[in-house]
């Protein structure tokens, strides 16, 4: 299976790609004991695709390696979004990525498992990935994993990052190999939709809740 981060990272080296590796190490690391998957990875650093987005919104045509990234997204079997926090919202940039990739359709991410996470100085900016990055990947009608992450300046080094990233990395895993097979995963890892007859079943919050209990 193919595995996308997407990092609005503008820092070398940049904390919000480092937790992009992070929870792709997870996910290929979950996907491999659970379901023994292999998981290949492909990193989009939306700064280095910063002209073309905006030549993009100009000309109305993306160039070859801004194609390249759109083609790569939307054919993957999972993503990771990873945005810094600007302004108590995501970036413009990875904004902007998005807009130039939908074009005005909205399905472009349907059914695509997407796990959601952002980068800030403060912990006080973690609401932005339910204020913000949930309901821009639910219009776009991705499938977004319960736990989103989000890391702030304190929280490298600190408990409770780790585990938050397994956990996140987890479900995403659970939900890209549910997808890929067509079986309903079990389990704090399990999927929200499953393929049944070519669509997809959305498995009741209920039944999900229930299967993250201890």
């Amino acid at each position: 299976m193919k595995l996308v981060v997407v990092s609005a990272g503008l820092s070398v080296p940049s904390s919000t790609r480092l937790l992009g590796d992070r929870l792709a190490a997870a996910t290929v690391r979950s996907a491999g004991l659970d379901a023994d998957v292999e998981v290949d990875v492909e990193v989009v650093e939306l700064r280095d695709l910063a002209v073309e987005i905006a030549h993009n919104f100009t000309n109305g045509f993306p160039g070859r390696e801004l194609a390249a990234a759109i083609d790569a997204v939307t054919s993957a079997d999972g993503l990771i979004v990873v945005t810094p926090v600007f302004s108590a919202s995501y970036s413009g940039l990875f904004k902007s990525f998005f807009d130039v990739m939908s074009g005005g359709d909205k399905d472009v991410l349907a059914g695509k498992p997407v796990l959601i996470a952002a980068t800030g100085g403060s912990g006080r900016h973690s609401l932005v990935l339910e204020h913000a990055l949930r309901p821009l990947f639910a219009y776009l009608r991705a499938v977004v994993v319960p736990t989103g992450v989000y890391a702030a300046s304190e929280d490298w080094g600190a408990e409770g990052l780790a585990e938050r990233i397994e956990r996140a990395a987890g479900e995403l895993a659970g939900l890209m190999v549910g997808l890929a097979t067509g079986v309903r995963g079990s389990g704090a890892g399990a999927g929200a939709a499953a393929v049944a007859g070519g669509r997809f079943e959305v498995t009741p919050f209920e039944q999900q809740l229930a299967a993250l209990r201890p």
